[in-house]
């Protein structure tokens, strides 16, 4: 009995320590794989990725990323706890409605893509939270940006921004227009459900509002020192 304590207690500390480990390893590295992505490849979606390096990412991407996702990114430090009493409340509002408001943050997102699976349950936002919070103190927001836009989902089977542009526009990111950034994030965060190119009504109103969003946060100095630095 006493060996088998000493193993669970192993595991629980592993899996504690682990997101702190791999947090400050993703400064230097991207994920070789999430489980979204082997996911994806076993579902028959495929896995088409292709990271790049944070300096080939266009800095408008992660403008409209902020602008779409998550616009308290600069100053909340891994969760919006009033989008999330928002969330909550209207989907209590709509508590039969399918289609469920989600309260996550940019951070959040990451958390979950990097480390666990898609399916909502309590225990994954759990695991989530605590995960989040390793992140928040292990990367920088610029980091953050960097790693959802190489991997997260931005198409059936399609994983990151470079892979994304490859997809829908036969070119590589850094080539894309501000309009054809904004049509990708606008699928966000259900890819599978739209069309982005040509895109749907609802993936051009969207692209026009995250544009405008995006005009809008320009001043915001905290925001402009994160996605911007200055040398």
């Amino acid at each position: 009995m006493g060996s088998l304590f000493r193993k669970i207690f192993r595991l629980i500390s592993f899996l504690l320590v682990f997101p702190w480990l791999y947090g400050i390893a993703l400064n230097y590295i991207n994920p070789p794989i999430t489980i979204t992505q082997i996911s994806s490849a076993i579902d028959g979606y495929g896995l088409n990725r292709d990271y790049i390096a944070g300096d080939e990412i266009p800095t408008y991407a992660k403008w409209a990323l902020v602008g779409a996702e998550d616009q308290k990114f600069a100053v909340h430090s891994g969760f919006d706890f009033e989008g999330i009493q928002k969330a909550l409340e209207k989907n209590l509002e709509n508590k039969d409605s399918q289609k469920l408001r989600g309260g996550s943050t940019i951070s959040q997102q990451v958390a979950k893509n990097v480390f666990l699976w898609q399916k909502r349950s309590w225990l994954r936002k759990g695991l989530e939270a605590y995960c989040t919070f390793a992140l928040e103190k292990t990367l920088s927001k610029n980091r953050i940006l960097e790693i959802y836009l190489n991997i997260s989902e931005m198409g059936r089977g399609t994983f990151g921004i470079e892979a994304a542009a490859q997809y829908y526009y036969k070119k590589s990111a850094k080539d894309l227009s501000k309009q054809e950034i904004s049509h990708i994030v606008a699928a966000l965060p259900s890819p599978k459900k739209y069309n982005v190119n040509p895109p749907s009504g609802y993936i051009s109103r969207r692209g026009t509002w995250i544009q405008r969003q995006v005009r809008n946060l320009k001043g915001d100095l905290a925001l402009s020192e994160i996605i911007e630095p200055k040398e």
